[in-house]
């Protein structure tokens, strides 16, 4: 069996999302996800230039072989562009190899290593109030844990605030500018540890929650989110500064006992390396998508493992239902599996790639199917374009760029 052909598929059913096809000369297709969220038209050119016209005639069997062929033969290594490409070609063609032997992928992979797979949901609000009733309806929804983020008064933009429509779906605002928001740390670090109590005196200590600092601060401003958050018993507090630095969490880890989740946008395992043989973290949370596929990231769990460091696989909307099904199919395999982020995505998107896996009561399910058990509806894919569109930029109040 030979690689025939291969497609790169840009859609936007409410979001961009790229998509890469692949077909055998047996035709047997696979696919695989390299959206890059405010990028994506860059790993179209990466796929497109560069990487689909050394697909056509390789075996499809040779995943291993293939991944080391794209990572190390283009010389220039690592980066989330390179990476959405190869993981698109590392998927599609587990994709294929599934299908072939008429198995869904998670039986390659060792088989299930539980039932279903555990979620959290996303809860967010203006205001407190508005919080707790997006808490209860995440609850109401199934999800056994609920990450939980707030406006801060005297901000007019925070992360995690969403805009919704009447039907409660997100709304994603199309823009050739960035949205700017706005940040005040001090604000900030006055303003969540009440978040938190409010939501334990509504709910109680029984649910798990989880917060993201979405990398906005210094480590020891991080040592002293973590630690005044004690008394609620987080979850995790996620990406709580920019990790680059891996020796920066020596400093918070110093500090706080509170659970530290990191690496939604780490690429390869040397992102990771001082974080997991120091045990500086306690959850790894790089998606398939934009880590090179199921092989490396496997790879990563095996090696996080060893140090009791737990999957957490990034799972937003911007993850097309083709890396979340990945992501679902290796997380019910591995044995060290923590928790899966799940945001699902709007009705159209459901159309435009039909799923096997399923949501149920707050808990995924790869399904059954062989394959990753995804199916592509290119004619209604087609009808929804590329529209141009970019993650938000955050700046100070004196009008500082700072992370978001």
């Amino acid at each position: 069996m030979r690689i025939a052909d291969a497609q790169v598929v840009v859609t936007s059913p409410g979001r961009n999302f790229v998509t890469l096809k692949l077909t055998t000369d047996e035709g047997i297709t696979g696919l695989g996800d390299a959206t890059l969220n405010g990028r994506e038209l860059a790993v179209v050119s990466y796929l497109t230039d560069h990487v689909v016209p050394l697909l056509t005639g390789l075996d499809p069997h040779r995943i291993e072989d293939t991944w080391q062929y794209l990572y190390r033969g283009a010389y220039w290594r690592r980066g989330p562009v390179t990476m959405a490409a190869i993981a698109a070609v590392d998927v599609a063609l587990w994709d294929i190899k599934a299908k072939a032997a008429g198995l869904p992928l998670y039986q390659l992979l060792g088989g299930a290593s539980r039932d279903r797979l555990a979620t959290y949901g996303h809860a967010n609000g203006r205001d407190i109030p508005e919080l707790l009733d997006s808490v209860r309806q995440r609850l109401a929804e199934g999800y056994p844990a609920v990450r939980i983020q707030t406006g801060i008064p005297g901000l007019k933009a925070v992360y995690g605030v969403h805009t919704t429509d009447e039907q409660g779906e997100r709304v994603l605002h199309q823009q050739i500018r960035p949205l700017v928001e706005d940040w005040d740390t001090d604000a900030y670090l006055r303003h969540t540890p009440a978040v938190f109590e409010a939501v334990r005196a509504e709910f109680g200590a029984g649910i798990p929650l989880l917060h993201d600092a979405h990398h906005r601060l210094t480590p020891i401003q991080a040592a002293r989110l973590g630690k005044d958050l004690e008394p609620y018993r987080p979850f995790w507090l996620e990406d709580c500064t920019p990790a680059e630095n891996q020796e920066a969490l020596r400093l918070v880890r110093r500090h706080t006992t509170t659970p530290l989740a990191l690496g939604e946008v780490f690429n390869t395992v040397y992102d990771y390396q001082t974080l997991i043989t120091e045990q500086l973290i306690d959850y790894v949370r790089s998606a398939v998508t934009h880590f090179g596929g199921v092989t490396p990231l496997r790879k990563l769990f095996d090696f996080a493992a060893q140090y009791q460091i737990k999957s957490a696989i990034h799972g937003p909307e911007d993850i097309s239902p083709v890396g979340m099904a990945a992501a679902v199919h290796l997380g019910f395999a591995v044995h060290n599996f923590g928790i899966q982020e799940y945001s699902g995505h709007n009705a159209l998107t459901e159309e435009v790639f039909r799923h096997a896996y399923t949501f149920t009561d707050g808990f995924l399910h790869p399904g059954e199917a062989p394959g990753i058990g995804v199916e592509l509806d290119e004619k209604l894919a087609a009808a929804h374009p590329y529209e141009q569109t970019y993650l938000p930029v955050n700046r100070l109040r004196d009008g500082t760029v700072h992370d978001w």
